[in-house]
């Protein structure tokens, strides 16, 4: 008779510490103001029995049938009943728990768990509502410890024991576990999604799922594969002079993460942050510390002989990195931050069938979309990011309904089955911008179409657009431009003391043909004075003595008299 009632008094025990527990939680809220589900909202209807083994089962009382769920063909074979309806989320937003329960039919025999949760009010709490397990703690302000008030602080990221509520009393080194567990979906630790239910640290992928693997990307991506921002990283030396106190480093645009800056000497870091609305600031560190701007977390660190800046971002606005000089000496600026690409292509709707019946095509094409402003911007900015690759335009079949016999076609088939769909035709190219050195040349083209019968007519560009397009520009006249060559000194017009030397200056082509087009004012001298390192034994005269008539006539025939415009000869 006593063994028959065992389980009766421990549901009656348990219920009582239930009760217990409501009004110890209700004096809590009534006194902090606080809110917050208690534990028990994710308690199962029943109690923890200890068996003969010493481990804990659930065992509860369901009398509410018409909330029961179909029971599945594993749970029929395994002897438990189907799940019950899930239970309401242990929190209103920040990520919190649910439960759901299932009985077995066998008795004590069932394998397998007959408890099972998934995470739910995922939303982001709003900016005035506290840290949940701040809340936990300060819900045991009004109760004494060892005979004096406290006002407690959370404790976070405790390796040994991420699931119980150690606090902190404010002011003094006192830290206590007030609770073996924390409620169910309280973080693990800051750095992370993970939550605990029912004391157990459980993982939690970016997607807000239990037990989901799922990380963000280095862009911040969930489960993204890296190709929606770009690498940017180096360094730059910053240059001293006395015009100049401060100089831009570089741009750190908005959305970008894992911002990364250092300055290695005696120039100070500054920010000039610039919001999508126009709105400018400028923001100078006197101190370490964290600071906010624009509702970004800056990180400010001053080890010696530098600075650094660490922004996990993302970035709330655009944040151009400057540095200001102190002392005149360079310094050395080292960047590292992951740039969102804020241009990406996107397909657009398929444009109008070409024909309103008897079987036509329609496409479709990709625009460039600014991802900050959500608007259509010119192509371009696509083109700038290597990683973006345009999308190819779709082609699909439209209209295949058969013309009405008095148009004349009853038999007409899908248009691109008898005649050669639309085309680019290109005109012949520009004349090259320069006549060498490297230069362009661009040429237009047209979208054509060819009729039934055989006629080309000018279309729509659009109706080109799964066409591969041709080039419109291609560089030209690559080789070097004419060039002035001067050949070897002649000798010396004396044989002793000082007198004059030439050389043949020529303009010659990449070909090596002597040619007319070098620029006159480039031309390199003919003539200069040279010494002969033997003394005369007769007076020299003042004048530096002329080319003979051989070696001045020589020279006057071989060099290159003509200007730009002269053919050559």
């Amino acid at each position: 008779m006593t063994s028959s009632r065992a389980p009766g008094l421990a549901w009656e025990i348990t219920w009582l510490a239930f009760a217990i527990c409501t009004h110890l939680q209700t004096r809590a809220e009534q006194s902090q103001g606080a809110y917050f589900l208690p534990e028990f909202a994710l308690s199962p209807q029943g109690s923890f029995l200890e068996d003969t083994t010493g481990e804990q089962f659930l065992t509860y009382r369901f009398d509410d049938q018409t909330s029961r769920i179909t029971r599945s063909d594993e749970d029929k074979e395994g002897g438990w009943d189907a799940w019950g309806a899930w239970s309401d989320c242990s929190r209103t937003c920040g990520g919190g728990a649910s439960y759901s329960l299932r009985r077995c039919l066998n008795g004590r025999n069932c394998e397998g768990r007959n408890i099972r949760y998934k995470t739910c009010s995922n939303n982001d709490c709003p900016s005035d509502v506290g840290d949940f397990r701040a809340q936990q703690c300060s819900a045991y302000n009004d109760v004494k410890y060892q005979g004096h008030f406290y006002e407690w602080l959370p404790v976070y990221n405790d390796p040994s024991a991420p699931c119980a509520l150690k606090c902190q009393a404010l002011g003094k080194n006192l830290i206590v576990e007030l609770a073996p567990k924390v409620l169910d979906g309280t973080r693990c630790n800051i750095e992370s999604l993970d939550m605990c239910i029912s004391g157990i640290c459980q993982a939690v992928g970016c997607d807000r799922q239990l037990g989901s693997n799922a990380k963000e990307d280095n862009c911040g991506i969930c489960a993204g594969d890296g190709s929606t921002c770009r690498l940017v990283r180096g360094q730059a030396k910053a240059h001293v002079s006395p015009e100049k106190r401060e100089e831009t480093v570089i741009a750190v645009p908005h959305g970008s993460r894992s911002v990364r800056i250092t300055v290695k000497g005696p120039a100070h870091l500054v920010i000039e942050s610039k919001t999508l609305q126009g709105d400018k600031g400028e923001h100078s560190f006197n101190a370490p510390g964290t600071f906010i701007i624009e509702n970004t977390t800056v990180e400010f660190q001053k080890p010696t002989d530098r600075e650094i800046l660490k922004i996990q971002g993302p970035l709330g606005a655009d944040f151009i990195i400057k540095t200001r000089y102190t002392a005149p000496k360079d310094s050395v600026v080292q960047f590292f931050f992951y740039q969102p690409i804020s241009h990406q292509w996107r397909q657009t709707e398929f444009f109008p069938c070409t024909v309103t019946c008897g079987g036509g095509y329609q496409l479709n094409s990709a625009e460039c979309v600014d991802v900050r402003l959500k608007r259509v911007v010119p192509d371009h900015y696509c083109h700038y990011y290597p990683e973006n690759k345009k999308p190819k335009p779709k082609l699909k079949e439209c209209n295949m309904d058969p013309c009405p016999s008095s148009d004349g076609f009853k038999e007409i088939m899908p248009y691109d089955h008898f005649q050669p769909l639309p085309r680019w035709e290109h005109n012949p190219w520009t004349a090259c911008s320069v006549s060498c050195g490297g230069g362009i040349q661009r040429r237009s083209f047209v979208c054509v179409e060819e009729t039934i019968h055989g006629e080309i007519l000018q279309v729509e560009e659009w109706k080109c657009m799964y066409a591969p397009k041709p080039k419109v520009i291609q560089t030209c006249n690559l080789f070097d431009c004419p060039k002035w060559v001067a050949m070897e000194w002649s000798q010396c017009t004396v044989t002793c003391g000082q007198g004059l030397r030439y050389r043949v200056v020529l303009c010659i082509d990449h070909r090596g043909q002597h040619v007319g087009g070098c620029n006159p004012q480039l031309k390199l001298h003919i003539k200069e004075e040279c010494i002969v390192p033997i003394p005369c034994y007769k007076p020299r005269e003042k004048n530096p003595v002329e080319a003979k008539l051989p070696w001045l006539k020589q020279a006057q025939e071989m060099e290159e008299t003509r200007t730009i415009s002269e053919e050559p000869t």
